[in-house]
């Protein structure tokens, strides 16, 4: 091995032993992305929710709709066969996202699944237009100066529930004469009210809208009493089967590259780069050529041709145009023979039909060739610089 080569390895495997050395110690960051998604265990993931489901609806069934939209799950319940059209199915769609991540075709098929006697449940920031027109009613946002916020349900117990954030989004209008208020929000210690979560009837149904999903979180549900207001606020929603929809919660995908597993391990992840930043070293330093240049040969010429021309033109400069004549006819002779396997023995009609249709040349030119052939043989005596000629342009049509 390459001197040189040497020293960059143990240059590379040196930095590489200090980094893990420095960050063997280096506690792992704190991931706080909202991605609301149910196998996340960072702090606004779903994963204990996804646990304790089952707790939280306790003599529900549960189906969670993980790999297709709203409207593709809706629509295949939906049963067209009886004679009044109904849906397979009755009880309550939830979705517990930061932001809406449902498309207005699946909405509109949950209002359809909800004028069926069915209810849907939806705790996001921020709610589909088309859902907001439609029930007639608007979220708003305000800056809060409070590093705290309470939650309570508009019940007779009344219990208040502290949360370290500043969660800011609420109902600023709705329908007072068809909603239902069931909860609201203040900030500590401004002591304000505002309307966080509401039941609005739709047909023979209900929706129940809530503005707070941090309350479903890992961080909240493992932290003090929080778990017991995500339970309330469970509590208000009616018996009956749960479909919980967790596909695309915050745009969640899987990455399908081979390496996500690498990826995902940030002490891999960084041996990984790391020995892409070495092999690229390695290339870079080793790119030179190791070998003497080659030199070009310049092939042979070939001097077939060449010598060709001088024995014609000696020919012809000789005057000896019998002797052309007779060398071109045996040169045509022979490339038939060889190409074409027809005997040249004897020239006649025979031979004719033979070229004309292996060929397939004009049958006039054939037979205008063989005519003169056959006459320079039988000696005709004409001038033989003409004969050449003509005999020339005739083997050239049929050759080439």
């Amino acid at each position: 091995m390459d001197k040189s080569i040497k020293i960059y390895i143990a240059v590379l495997v040196f930095i590489l032993t200090l980094i893990l050395v420095i960050d063997r110690d280096q506690p792992k960051p704190i991931d706080w992305r909202p991605t609301y998604a149910v196998n996340d265990k960072i702090p606004y993931g779903l994963y204990v929710f996804d646990k304790e489901i089952n707790d939280f609806f306790k003599n529900h069934k549960v189906e969670r709709i993980p790999d297709v939209t709203p409207y593709e799950f809706l629509d295949s319940k939906y049963n067209e066969d009886t004679l009044v059209e109904n849906y397979k199915i009755k009880g309550t769609f939830i979705n517990i996202s930061e932001n809406n991540t449902i498309d207005e075709q699946s909405i509109k098929e949950i209002f359809y699944f909800v004028s069926h006697g069915n209810n849907a449940f939806l705790s996001m920031k921020t709610f589909p237009q088309y859902l907001l027109d439609s029930l007639k009613i608007e979220v708003n946002s305000d800056y809060l100066n409070a590093n705290k916020t309470q939650l309570w349900l508009a019940n007779k117990k009344n219990k208040k529930y502290t949360f370290a954030h500043q969660l800011d989004y609420y109902f600023s209008k709705i329908d007072t004469l068809n909603t239902t208020v069931l909860g609201y929000q203040g900030a500590k210690p401004s002591n304000t009210k505002d309307i966080n979560f509401i039941k609005v009837p739709y047909r023979q149904g209900y929706f129940y809208l809530h503005t707070q999903p941090v309350a479903f979180t890992n961080l909240n549900l493992l932290k003090a009493d929080h778990y017991q207001y995500a339970e309330s606020v469970l509590s208000y929603l009616p018996k009956g089967d749960i479909f919980w929809y967790t596909k695309g919660q915050n745009n969640e995908t899987i990455s399908q590259s081979p390496l996500r597993y690498i990826l995902a391990q940030p002490g891999l992840k960084w041996a990984w780069y790391f020995f892409i930043f070495g092999m690229l070293i390695f290339i870079i330093f080793n790119a030179k050529r190791k070998q003497r240049v080659v030199p070009i040969l310049k092939p042979l010429p070939n001097s077939t041709v060449d010598f060709t021309k001088t024995i014609g033109n000696l020919y012809f400069q000789e005057g000896d145009h019998r002797n052309i004549i007779d060398k071109k006819i045996i040169y045509f002779l022979e490339k038939i023979r060889t190409e074409y396997l027809i005997d040249t023995t004897k020239l006649d009609d025979t031979f004719i039909q033979k070229l004309h249709h292996k060929t397939g040349k004009s049958e006039t030119d054939i037979q205008e060739l063989v005519f003169l052939i056959n006459e320079h043989r039988n000696s005709y005596h004409g001038s033989l610089e003409e004969d050449l000629i003509r005999i020339n342009n005739a083997i050239e049509k049929i050759i080439h």
